[in-house]
């Protein structure tokens, strides 16, 4: 509801540094992404050592890490939109930096699995404070182009975990590659206040905003029922959930199906697998935004029409990879998969943070990673693992293959949920 500013008003503050801000955040979640991208990049090695079966590992990776990271962040984003953001952003990268140190020195399964579950705990508050840091850096013409730099960090996190995870792994264990890797997270997380000024709430919105939406603590609970009230959030943040079930579940396999049914090793991985995520997933970040920023100027329904064109592009090339009878080919295909699967992030992530106040960013944000990261995230990966397990046990050959084609009926999911919300947001432009 568009609200009128008062003559006592004082004029917001700009952030004097956006692209250092934006470069420092960026960074942080390319940590972020890659302590959480270690256990699937590293699979093998794990499986090997610690004697765990795909489901197992689609345990860890999904539903145990999902249990902390999705909840917890709802109580960090409340405290985040009432406290330092910044300051909420550098403890969470501290404690998920020292729990993945604790990943490299886990002995048994249930020590991993207990590290896993503190990794997710840090990571809760990594991302929505982020979101509400650039909102508040950046003006709404700007905000897609800024997401889509933002949303690289888990493309490069990719890639550089690939790339030197596997390379650790190869020349020492894969247990430093963990402990390394959180090393550099704790010397981030002491620099990133000095880099990062708390922007004022609601510094590049219009003017039409109050002081009072800038600088009031949001009800929780009502924050709450309003994100789940409001049919454009509820559909954006569903429809981001189906298709992370097939992002992740995707993601933590991919490596471990490249070297078992593909025939790939581990130092092939670090070198093109790496170059598949780094073309593959940050060209589609880059140009989502871009696409994003000259649509929406014409109607907000780009934001959800371009993730269900892209995933109706991605669908058969996927089918197509899973299939591919060489590693080659299987990874030209996927670097396809990988561009047109990740148009939904920018978009939903842009979409959330127009719809709310300045004060309600954060836990608005906190909202989404909640729904899409438990789908998709939680439920994913254990999927996947599972369903390689069913298959294993009764014999069935290929048994990680045929898990992964079971993904393929979520693409047709979330292409309808983005339809449908589509279809909202025209009614919502038609009533104005």
């Amino acid at each position: 509801m568009a609200v009128h500013s008062t003559a006592n008003d004082a004029p917001p503050r700009r952030v004097q540094r956006p692209a250092i801000v934006l470069t420092a955040l960026t960074f942080v979640y390319v940590l972020n992404f890659l302590d959480r991208q270690l256990l699937g990049i590293l699979a093998k090695p794990i499986q090997d050592s610690l004697q765990i079966s795909d489901g197992q590992l689609g345990l860890i990776g999904g539903l145990y890490f999902a249990m902390f990271y999705c909840f917890i962040a709802i109580p960090v984003g409340w405290l985040a939109d009432r406290t330092h953001r910044v300051g909420v952003l550098s403890l969470a990268c501290a404690i998920w930096s020292g729990a993945t140190i604790c990943c490299g020195l886990a002995g048994t399964y249930p020590q991993l699995v207990v590290a896993r579950m503190v990794v997710g705990f840090g990571e809760a508050g990594g991302v929505p404070p982020s979101y509400a840091i650039i909102s508040d850096t950046f003006p709404p013409e700007r905000r897609g182009i800024a997401f889509g730099i933002f949303n690289l960090g888990p493309p490069i996190g990719a890639a550089l975990g690939i790339a030197l995870g596997a390379s650790i792994a190869i020349m020492f264990d894969w247990r430093q590659a963990f402990i390394a890797i959180g090393l550099v997270g704790i010397v981030t997380a002491i620099a990133l206040p000095l880099l990062i000024p708390e922007p004022v709430k609601g510094a590049t919105d219009p003017v039409g905003r109050t002081a009072t939406e800038h600088s009031d603590k949001a009800p929780f609970w009502a924050t709450v029922r309003a994100f789940f009230a409001n049919p454009v959030l509820t559909l954006a943040a569903f429809a981001s959930g189906a298709t992370q079930f097939v992002t992740y579940g995707l993601g933590n396999f991919a490596v471990l199906f490249l070297i078992r049914e593909k025939g790939m090793t581990l130092e092939q991985i670090a070198i093109f697998y790496a170059l598949v995520i780094a073309i593959g997933m940050s060209g589609g970040m880059i140009f989502s935004g871009k696409v994003i920023d000259r649509l929406s100027r014409r109607s907000k329904r780009v934001y959800a029409v371009a993730p269900a064109a892209s995933l109706a592009v991605a669908m058969p090339f996927y089918l197509g990879f899973v299939w591919a009878p060489s590693w080659p080919l299987a990874v030209i295909l996927l670097t396809i998969v990988m561009f047109f699967n990740y148009f939904y992030l920018s978009a939903s992530v842009a979409l959330v943070q127009e719809e709310v106040r300045p004060n309600q960013r954060v836990l608005a944000g906190a909202l989404l990673l909640l729904v899409m990261n438990f789908i998709g995230l939680g439920l994913g990966p254990t999927w996947v693992g599972a369903a390689s397990d069913w298959f294993q046990m009764r014999g069935v050959p290929h048994a990680l293959q045929i898990a992964l084609y079971t993904l393929t009926p979520f693409y047709v999911v979330a292409i309808i949920l983005f339809m449908i919300l589509a279809n909202v947001i025209k009614k919502q432009e038609n009533s104005l």
